[in-house]
C-alpha cells in the first residue's frame, strides 16, 4: 500500500532529509587515504545520535552498522570494517536517519584521491541518471517514467543498470512501497500522485546488469567485479512540482 502524506508529514520528512544532507556533507569532509569505513561510520553514528536523530539503518533488517559503505566493486549494502581506503578508490555511502519519527534515505559515490577517468565518467553518469529519474518524478506520470530516464541514459554509455535492487517510497519507515526500479519492469507501474514521497537511486555499473551478494547476506558485488555507483535522493511529489529533499540547495 502507498501512504501518501500531507504537507505537515511532509515538512517533518524535510527536517530529517535537512540533517541528513548535512551529515553526508560532514561525512565528505572526511574521505581520504588511510581512513577506514568503521571510521566513518562510527563518525556518522555519533554524529545522528548527538544531534538527537537515531541512524534508521542501525539493526533494521539486522543490518549491522549506522552506513552502508561500498567500495569499488560493492554495488550497495558494503559493511563497514578495518579496510582503509585507498588512492583510486571509489566510495559509496548509502545512509538514513530516522528523526522525530520521520525517515530519510540519501546516497554518493566519492572518489578517493585521484581517480581513473573511467571511474569518473561512471560517477557522474550515475548522478546525471538520478536527476534525469528525479526530473520524470512529477504528479501524473507514473513509476516506469522514472525507471525509463534512468535506464535510457546509463544505456547511452553501455553500463549496466542493477535489476536485484531498486528506490522505493520513504518517510514514515526506511523502505515503503511502491518499489521504484531503474528498468522498465513487468512489475507495477503507479500513478505518481501529490504526496508521494520516494527514494530513487540509480545503481550503475561499469560492466555487467547482473550482482551476487556474499555469505554475509548484505554485501552486494558486481558479478564481473567491475566498478559501480550509486547515487540517491529523497523527493516529494507536490500538486505542481517535485523537491528534492535530501540536499540543501
Amino acid at each position: 500500500m502507498i501512504k501518501l502524506k500531507s504537507v505537515n508529514e511532509i515538512d517533518g520528512i524535510r527536517e530529517s532529509c535537512k540533517f541528513l544532507a548535512e551529515t553526508h556533507i560532514e561525512l565528505s569532509k572526511l574521505i581520504d587515504v588511510g581512513i577506514t569505513t568503521f571510521e566513518l561510520d562510527k563518525f556518522a553514528r555519533n554524529y545522528i545520535k548527538k544531534r538527537g536523530g537515531i541512524p534508521a539503518f542501525l539493526g533494521y533488517m539486522d543490518y549491522p552498522a549506522t552506513l552502508c559503505t561500498s567500495l569499488n566493486e560493492v554495488v550497495i549494502h558494503g559493511i563497514p570494517s578495518k579496510r582503509k581506503l585507498k588512492e583510486g578508490d571509489i566510495i559509496s555511502l548509502d545512509l538514513g536517519i530516522n528523526y522525530k519519527g520521520f525517515f530519510s534515505d540519501a546516497a554518493v559515490t566519492l572518489p578517493v584521491g585521484k581517480i581513473t577517468k573511467e571511474a569518473e565518467d561512471l560517477i557522474r553518469v550515475t548522478k546525471e541518471s538520478l536527476y534525469l529519474g528525479i526530473e520524470q518524478a512529477t504528479k501524473g506520470n507514473r513509476i516506469h517514467d522514472i525507471s525509463r530516464a534512468v535506464y535510457n541514459h546509463a544505456k547511452k554509455y553501455n553500463y549496466g543498470v542493477v535489476r536485484d535492487f531498486c528506490g522505493h517510497g520513504v518517510g514514515f519507515s526506511p523502505h515503503e512501497s511502491p518499489q521504484v526500479p531503474n528498468y522498465v519492469s513487468s512489475g507495477a507501474n503507479p500513478r505518481i500522485k501529490k504526496g508521494m514521497v520516494l527514494a530513487i537511486e540509480p545503481m550503475i555499473n561499469l560492466g555487467v546488469d547482473d550482482v551476487r551478494v556474499l555469505d554475509d547476506e548484505w554485501t552486494v558485488l558486481t558479478m564481473d567485479k567491475k566498478l559501480s555507483a550509486h547515487w540517491e535522493h529523497t523527493v516529494a511529489v507536490f500538486e505542481d512540482h517535485t523537491e528534492i529533499l535530501t540536499t540543501l540547495d
